[in-house]
């Protein structure tokens, strides 16, 4: 960087032959984030976790930040001092500077606007547009994780069950963690990229379900899930006994994971392996991309299938914090 904050604009010397990526989220109180279920803090970490997460999904190194924020007259500057603070813990945590941004005055509501900068190799940038029928379909972590720990922060339910209070408190945690401090995957995608394993590639901010049909749409293939593949934390497993939920549609329909959902090649699956091995990613195949025609579809157990009906959260249609959800349809 050749200038930062305190220009007009900052100026940034681009790396020789490399591809600049460019990613940016608005984020309204009331829609994105509710300030009874979260801090200041949490909603500086989150908003800037969301916008690494993209940068991980391309397969992409993370560089700068700017953000801009519109700001109540009714919220203190302290409050704001904490909104950077998190901001900040998630510049440092990987290696991303802010660099500039700007603030206004709000009539109403909180406004947050992030913008990242990253940079990938030519040939190595991931995209959604290149599953093949054949390819394995995996994804990174566990999923559901984060809606399991926005109904807790909303209903602070405290279960009741056979497990002792300490492992409740420890699950309670986990849960709320995964969803007000998701962990943006940069080092799987850049994994993902630099070995050239993944032929699409994307995060999962809305949920497994309309995210594969993002993939989906863009690459011309459809797509069988194996429900009984879909990775499962152990705190997600005992809030959904706790709660008589299934597990899985908190999985398929939860959105704000920030985990990746990719397709490799099957040529490709034992050098994934290998190189999980190697770095400690954890990375689970829980399908297979499909001809078009065959649609999405979840296979169970017993070898029946469903297909897969998408409802996504439309903007423009209802205002609720609340991820986005599928349905199972027989």
């Amino acid at each position: 960087m050749l200038r930062g904050i305190g220009d007009d604009a900052a100026i940034i010397r681009l790396p020789a032959n490399h591809l600049l990526l460019l990613s940016t989220d608005l984020l309204a109180e009331g829609i994105h984030f509710d300030l009874a279920t979260a801090t200041f803090e949490d909603i500086g970490y989150k908003a800037a976790a969301a916008n690494l997460s993209d940068i991980a999904a391309m397969g992409g190194v993370p560089q700068h930040m700017l953000v801009a924020v519109a700001i109540p007259g009714s919220r203190k500057p302290s409050d704001i001092e904490r909104l950077y603070r998190g901001l900040m813990r998630a510049c440092r945590l990987y290696g991303v500077e802010l660099v500039g941004g700007d603030t206004s005055a709000s009539r109403q509501g909180l406004f947050i606007g992030v913008t990242v900068t990253g940079i990938a190799e030519p040939g190595q940038a991931l995209t959604r547009d290149g599953a093949n029928v054949g390819d394995l379909l995996y994804v990174t972590g566990t999923l559901g994780d984060s809606l399991a720990g926005l109904n807790i922060l909303r209903t602070r339910i405290r279960t009741k069950g056979k497990a002792g209070k300490r492992q409740h408190a420890r699950h309670l945690s986990y849960l709320i963690e995964r969803h007000l401090c998701p962990t943006p995957r940069i080092e799987e995608g850049q994994l993902l990229a630099t070995h050239h394993l993944a032929t699409a590639a994307i995060d999962l901010s809305d949920g497994l379900a309309g995210d594969l049909a993002h993939v989906c749409e863009e690459s011309g293939v459809g797509a069988e899930i194996e429900i009984a593949e879909v990775p499962l934390s152990s705190a997600c497993r005992w809030y959904a006994a706790a709660h008589h939920l299934d597990p899985f549609r908190l999985a398929l329909t939860g959105g704000e994971d920030y985990e990746l959902l990719f397709t490799v090649s099957p040529a490709n699956r034992a050098k994934l392996d290998r190189l999980a091995q190697r770095t400690r990613c954890r990375f689970s195949c829980i399908g297979t991309i499909r001809p078009k025609k065959f649609g999405l579809r979840l296979k169970h157990r017993n070898g029946s299938s469903r297909r897969l009906t998408i409802a996504g959260y439309q903007h423009f249609q209802s205002q609720r914090a609340t991820p986005r959800e599928a349905e199972w349809s027989r």
